[in-house]
């Protein structure tokens, strides 16, 4: 009796070593150096407006092998918002917008991923813009990854789509002709270089 409980248990053992390297991801930390979080906004009906911003920080728990077990979580100061005009960029900093000495950064945690084909996911997770949190999805890509001088880099590129009235960023103009001066549909695209941790 003894003796098969010990091969049961020596089997199970087995099959979960065999199977361990399915099951666990790796830890990627973002490189903001190489990593570019941008947005995109109508602007007087017309035309868009480009954004970015400049101080942001996170880390990916990835496996393209298990990608259902991965994850991701971020975290971006508001107050480092570009769109190239320093009097549009402080209008955004301010109360009518961010509000970023009251709220000085954005997060998002995931909490689901689910695969679509080889190299693309969705990522379902929490991001909050102003103590406000709502679910979003991101659309993401996975680039590849690459060994380059002794660290092991991993690519991403991830989209989405929201209503910025949602996280409370409400501030708008009419204008004259109709139409108002700030759209409401915001494009976010991220581009994400990161850098494996060794163990």
């Amino acid at each position: 009796m003894k003796t098969r409980f010990m091969k049961t248990n020596l089997l199970y053992t087995l099959l979960f070593l065999g199977f361990a390297p399915l099951l666990l991801a790796d830890t990627y930390e973002i490189d903001p150096v190489h990593s570019r979080v941008g947005f995109k906004i109508r602007h007087l009906v017309i035309s868009n407006v480009l954004g970015s911003f400049g101080d942001f920080e996170g880390t990916i728990e990835y496996n393209p092998k298990a990608v259902e077990k991965s994850s991701t979580k971020a975290e971006i100061k508001v107050a480092s918002i570009t769109t190239a005009n320093g009097k549009r960029d402080d209008h955004l900093r301010g109360d009518d917008f961010f509000s970023a000495q009251k709220f000085p950064a954005m997060k998002f945690v995931s909490k689901k991923v689910t695969s679509k084909n080889a190299d693309s996911f969705d990522v379902v997770g929490d991001l909050t813009i102003r103590d406000i949190t709502k679910p979003v999805t991101l659309a993401v890509t996975y680039g590849g990854s690459v060994n380059f001088a002794g660290d092991e880099k991993a690519g991403f590129l991830a989209t989405t789509t929201i209503n910025r009235k949602d996280f409370g960023l409400i501030w708008n103009k009419v204008l004259e002709a109709g139409g108002v001066a700030v759209g409401e549909t915001v494009q976010i695209e991220i581009e994400l270089e990161a850098t494996k941790k060794k163990v």
